[in-house]
């Protein structure tokens, strides 16, 4: 009886669990497919052995009934070089999984891949695959990797960097006394966050028009293009000498290049040619009590100053662009102008006490350029009235209030301050795109004794041909 019993009990159990399954609701038909918003994930070129950003991607049910997904499986399994997190779940397969009526949930993406050895892009490829009521969908998932040298914290003897591989910077990359840190044209150098390069010996980054080298952060994708502040920047310390960047881009750090540091003896010095210095938090150029030469310079976008010259030095620019519209990554607004010229530098120590740094300026001379920006005054010059103040505008575009004396012929020289003498980039918010339009009021109206020395512009274009030179970095060629 018992026996009996037992078999009817368990009959109806089985009754209870089909009727609880009929009461679930889920979507029968063999036809359901599942809405995905994307077809593929694709992730920008990578550095192998460094793990991606998050990919992400939604999984709809647009049935008014819910849907039973019997499996999602990533296809390479556990050997894959991508990782799955299925809806706070990370796991590369998951079973039974209701989604239900017109909902959806998420999957994150990651992917790591290993080194090869070669040095060009490489593609590796997956897929995630789903299971419904015997229908089978998939997404396609593919990654480019880049081999790379990384160099983590890592004391520099003199050497010299090619163009073969990448070069990928963790912690920092530290040029040491005595050596010379050579960059052949055409090099890449990325760096992760919060490193830097720091030299005490000297750098040559010699690039060229057609082979550039690049400075930058290692995120490489497209929404991180023109983000500040992924990585801290170039320091030359006091006492580094012959630094050369020549053809080179310095983007999205901290500080661009810092020629100089306050707490060391002396002063550094470079030659800043033929370079873009851009999207910085702070600033492009920040310099103490050192010595610049620039031409074909064009150093822009940068949360508090382009360039800032500080406790005096030595200072040329040429043909140079300093332009500030810094605007488009968040509510803070800059206030402080991109341009900055002083011969002293007012600091709070630990103690809250003010300490005062000066030094003598014996030139600071920059001759058919253009200082401009989005806010009304983009030239500040700081002069403490007891050390050497020495510094010219020849032949400048510059913003400024229509109070700045421009009288002085041994500072000023046909500086041109005003709305309408209005540059008129062709697109500095978006494109970051500083050329001149057809309507720049920086159009022929250089000296020629500066095209002379530097006929070409940053675009490789001559300056020789017209009436006369064009302000700035770049010179306008009328089609």
């Amino acid at each position: 009886m018992v026996k009996y019993l037992l078999q009817i009990l368990a009959a109806a159990l089985v009754l209870v669990m089909l009727f609880s399954c009929e009461d679930e609701g889920y979507l029968t038909s063999t036809d359901a497919q599942l809405k995905f918003s994307a077809d593929t994930v694709t992730f920008d070129t990578i550095f192998t052995s460094i793990g991606s950003t998050t990919r992400r991607f939604t999984v709809s049910n647009p049935y008014n009934e819910d849907v039973l997904i019997s499996r999602i499986r990533l296809a390479g399994g556990d050997a894959s070089s991508f990782r799955l997190n299925i809806n706070g779940f990370e796991s590369s397969e998951l079973y039974e999984i209701t989604l239900p009526a017109k909902d959806s949930i998420y999957i994150f993406v990651e992917v790591t891949i290993d080194p090869t050895g070669q040095n060009l892009p490489m593609v590796v490829q997956d897929s995630i695959e789903f299971t419904t009521n015997t229908n089978f969908q998939s997404i396609m998932l593919e990654a480019y990797g880049q081999d790379f040298k990384l160099i983590k914290s890592e004391r520099i003897k003199t050497t010299t960097w090619t163009a073969e591989k990448p070069y990928l910077v963790y912690d920092y990359a530290y040029v040491d006394s005595l050596a010379t840190l050579t960059i052949e044209p055409g090099t890449k150098i990325y760096f992760h966050k919060g490193a830097g390069m720091y030299v005490r010996g000297n750098v040559v980054a010699e690039g060229t028009f057609e082979s550039p080298i690049i400075f930058r952060a290692d995120r490489l994708e497209a929404s991180y293009e023109n983000i500040p502040d992924q990585w801290n920047g170039i320091v030359l310390y006091s006492g580094s000498h012959d630094n050369v960047f020549n053809f080179t881009t310095i983007k999205n750090a901290n500080i661009g290049l810092q020629v100089g540091t306050i707490e060391n003896e002396g002063y550094a010095s470079v030659t800043l040619t033929n370079s873009k210095i851009e999207n910085m938090a702070y600033a492009g150029v920040f310099a103490l009590k050192s010595k610049i030469y620039a031409y074909n310079a064009l150093i822009s976008n940068c949360g508090f100053y382009a360039a800032a010259l500080l406790v005096g030095g030595e200072y040329e620019f040429y043909h140079s662009t300093i332009a500030n519209y810094w605007g488009n990554y968040g509510q803070a607004v800059r206030t402080t102008p991109s341009l900055v010229v002083s011969n002293v530098l007012v600091v709070e120590n630990s103690n809250g006490e003010q300490v005062s740094y000066n030094g003598d300026l014996t030139k600071a001379t920059f001759g058919n350029s253009i200082i401009y920006g989005n806010i009304g005054n983009e030239l500040e010059l700081g002069n403490n009235e007891e050390n050497t103040f020495n510094y010219l505008f020849d032949h400048c575009i510059i913003q400024a209030p229509d109070t700045l004396n421009t009288s002085n012929t041994n500072h000023f020289i046909n500086a041109m301050i005003g709305m309408e003498f209005d540059p008129r980039f062709v697109d500095p918010y978006d494109d970051y795109n500083f050329e001149l339009d057809t309507l720049s009021a920086a159009k022929d109206v250089g000296t020629k004794k500066y095209s002379e020395r530097f006929p070409v512009d940053l675009l490789n274009r001559s300056r020789t041909g017209e009436d006369g030179p064009d302000l700035g970095a770049y010179e306008r060629i009328e089609k």
